[in-house]
């Protein structure tokens, strides 16, 4: 690894930085983006059961801001609790998209280290060839070594490019596909928090019921 490294050349160095950036964001979005540290499991259970008995307080609330980008979407829903169904909605499309640039971090920067791979690669390919060039000049097409040193340079430098870019690329979709499907699963869990609080949704069921009679109305008397 090390002699492929020497015959690529000084082109080698900014492909060896970029890819020991992307391996630090890998590792660093990987353990940000699992899923109980985004979506703790029984979440969203645990907060329709603090609006069902009442545990609203704002120590609970800022307890739950704090746990992770769900609790932080719920908090933010209970904080406007007492408005209406659409104000409601406003804030928690306000905050998700706070927290959508928040799961998003570093993520431009490993699609730009995707897209810069290949060019910097094609350019330690450019810089090979002028290379041999150069020598076929100065020495003629007879020194083998030297033809043989540029295109070596230039083929290792196009590899070097396509195995930074390729891993920086799937990696930088894999994490865009996770934070999607985290976003889906977010907002129905704030629908249902909002459904659990909306009073409506907690009014007994009338139908079936008997009706009692009206003031000054006698009642119906059961038939045996």
């Amino acid at each position: 690894m090390l002699e492929l490294v020497k015959a690529g050349g000084w082109p080698m160095i900014p492909l060896l930085l970029l890819s020991a950036v992307a391996l630090a964001i890998v590792v660093e979005r990987c353990w940000a983006l699992r899923r109980k540290a985004v979506l703790p499991p029984g979440l969203g259970d645990e907060v329709r059961a603090w609006a069902a008995r009442g545990r609203l307080d704002p120590t609970h609330i800022e307890s739950l801001r704090q746990t992770s980008p769900l609790g932080a979407l719920l908090a933010a829903a209970l904080d406007v609790r007492n408005r209406s169904r659409e104000e409601i909605r406003e804030r928690i499309e306000d905050i998700g998209r706070h927290l959508v640039h928040r799961m998003e971090r570093y993520l431009n920067a490993l699609g730009t280290i995707a897209a810069a791979g290949p060019l910097l690669g094609l350019f330690g390919t450019v810089v090979g060839m002028i290379q041999m060039f150069m020598g076929v000049m100065d020495h003629g097409v007879g020194d083998v070594n030297q033809l043989a040193g540029g295109i070596g340079k230039a083929l290792v430098c196009a590899a070097a490019g396509m195995i930074v870019a390729i891993p920086a690329l799937m990696f930088h979709r894999h994490f865009r596909a996770r934070i999607d499907g985290y976003i889906v699963e977010m907002e129905s869990e704030a629908i249902r928090l909002m459904d659990a609080m909306d009073p409506r949704s907690r009014r007994p069921a009338t139908a079936g019921a008997p009706v009692a009679p009206a003031v000054g109305e006698p009642a119906l008397a059961v038939q045996g």
